[in-house]
Parts: structure tokens; sequence; C-alpha cells
């Protein structure tokens, strides 16, 4: 497990960092580690790259006592951590999640306040290709709109003092595995990964592999499909700021303007509009009704949105106002 030993997956993870300024040089990161192939995968990297870009390293692991064995992950990892001669950090949640959604974001305050302790400003993450593939299947069967099709980006802001970096998006998991293999690195298998209950590990275990015999690069190519999603969705993001400030006053929204806009800049507004005045997501269907009134006669009004508040047409304008008004 020599840091030592260059491999033709560093040289590309190093040209990569490079391409997409993703880790600058001399930062302190933060390693998200669970002890699966992905991340010791990312370890063995980073700490091959460490001397060429001076780095400061840690590793952390959030143990969410889901299963018998999740102590000895956690201590297996502390020995791995104290091998490498890099500072860890654990945290064990003081009662096992209730769901994967609870669990990340227990996780991720965690990860958040390990960060903060030792003024890591990046957190980096093993998500791979693969992850990014799965996540656009898992989100298109749940009806997810662009943004959600474009998520697991190469980086988001999590606060204004962190940044969660992912830079093996570039690799599958296929890839992670023949370096598990080259470095023979001591992956702790997690059970939780084969319970086909959860949703995420039936689309790996069982619907990637199938799609695989129709074209193996199938996890490759759809996370470039997720990459070509993300840069439009960020263009669409830009452009929908700008129709609506220029829709937006005091009066509501303007209806002339929408009018004139394609049918999905239409919708991106009056989403953005009602989010905004009701400070929640709406729904596909309260944004389509609104998008009905763009032309809509005078007095019309939509059904009844959440806080007792309906969308109704005053002349040029689409305002929100209260069903006792």
């Amino acid at each position: 497990m020599s840091s030592d030993c260059w491999s033709p997956f560093h040289a590309r993870l190093h040209q990569l960092l490079q391409r997409r300024s993703l880790l600058p040089t001399r930062s302190r990161l933060l390693l998200a580690v669970s002890g699966g192939q992905d991340s010791l995968a990312l370890v063995q990297l980073l700490r091959g790259l460490q001397p060429h870009w001076h780095w400061s390293l840690a590793i952390a692991h959030c143990d969410h006592g889901w299963r018998s064995d999740s102590a000895a992950n956690a201590e297996h990892l502390r020995r791995l951590a104290d091998q490498w001669q890099l500072p860890f950090y654990c945290q064990r949640s003081p009662e096992p999640p209730r769901s994967e959604a609870a669990a990340r974001a227990w996780r991720y305050q965690v990860l958040e306040a390990i960060a903060a302790d030792i003024d890591a400003a990046l957190l980096i993450t093993g998500h791979t290709a693969s992850d990014r593939a799965e996540t656009l299947l898992y989100n298109l069967t749940r009806g997810s709109h662009l943004q959600g099709l474009a998520s697991l980006r190469w980086q988001r802001s999590l606060s204004d003092r962190l940044t969660l970096v992912r830079p093996l998006l570039g690799f599958t998991r296929a890839e992670t595995s023949k370096m598990v293999q080259q470095f023979q690195l001591p992956v702790w298998e997690d059970s939780t990964n084969r319970d086909r209950r959860f949703a995420r590990n039936r689309l790996r275990l069982e619907v990637l592999p199938q799609l695989r015999q129709i074209n193996p690069q199938c996890d490759r190519h759809l996370a470039n499909t997720a990459e070509l999603l993300a840069d439009e969705a960020d263009w669409l993001a830009e452009l929908t700021e700008q129709v609506y400030q220029q829709s937006l006053s005091e009066k509501g929204l303007r209806r002339s303007q929408l009018a004139q806009q394609p049918i999905a800049l239409q919708r991106r507004v009056l989403h953005t509009f009602l989010q905004d005045q009701l400070q929640r997501s709406p729904s596909t269907v309260q944004v389509e009704e609104l998008r009905q009134l763009i032309t809509a006669p005078q007095g019309s009004c939509s059904s009844s949105l959440p806080q007792r508040r309906v969308a109704v047409v005053a002349g040029d304008w689409l305002r929100l106002q209260s069903v006792d008004d």
C-alpha cells in the first residue's frame, strides 16, 4: 500500500485535477472514508499525489451504527490512518438513523463540524462515474426535473467555509476495483450495500448489470449525460433568473413578459416565483396551473395553494393572494 507507487490511475487524476482546478496546491483536505473500495482508492490516489500538490490530508469516518460490525469497521480505518500517518476523526451516531435521508443529513452535519474544527475548506468524497450513473437513473425513475438529473457534480458548496469535491467522477467503480487489486487495499465490505431493500442497491446490483450487457460502457456514458445536463441546467438557471427579475415587480409577475418566453422557461420562472413566495418547492401540477393563467381572462385564479393562497390574474399581472381577501 505504498503511496510512492505511481500508476496510470495517478497520472489520470493528476491531469484531471490540473484541468479542472478542483484541489488547489497546499489545500487542507478532509477525506470522507467509509472503508469501501471507492474511498480507499481515493485515499491511495491522493496520498500518491500529495508530494506533487503539497496537500494536508486528514480522514473522517461516520459510524451510523447500522451494522453489528460498524465499530470494527471504524477501528480498521483508525489502524489504516495510523499506518498512513494521517489524522483520523470518527463519530458514531447516538442512535441508528431511520432512513437513508436521515443518515445522509447526519453524516454531512458531522463532516462539516470536523472540517470546521481542523480548518479544512474542502471535503472530499469517493463518488465515481458509476455513482453518477446510478443517481441519474434513480432520479429519472422518480420523475426528477433537470436539476435532479444533473446531480452529483464535481463540486458544490456546503457552507460559506466548506466545498464538497468529488475528484473520482472521472473513474468508474470497475476502475476503483482494479485499484484495490493492484494496490492490495484492505477493503471493509459493507453488508448494507447488498441489501436489496434499498432502491439504490437494486439499481447497482440488478439494473446496471443488465444495462452493461447492452453497452459495457454505460456507466461512463450515463455519467457523461449527467455532465451535459449539468452544464445545460446551469445555463438555464442563469437565463431563468434574468427573465424572472425582468418580469417581477411588487405587483407580481408580468404576464406579457412571460408570454414571450418558451414554455420550458415559463415553467422555470413560475417555479422560482412560487418557491420564493411560498418558501417551499412547488409541485409540477401547481406550476402548470399557473402557466395556464399567463393567457387566462381577467379575474381567473388557480386552485388553492399552500398557506391558503391562490394565484390570480389582475390585468397584466399574475400575483398570489390569500383566499380570505
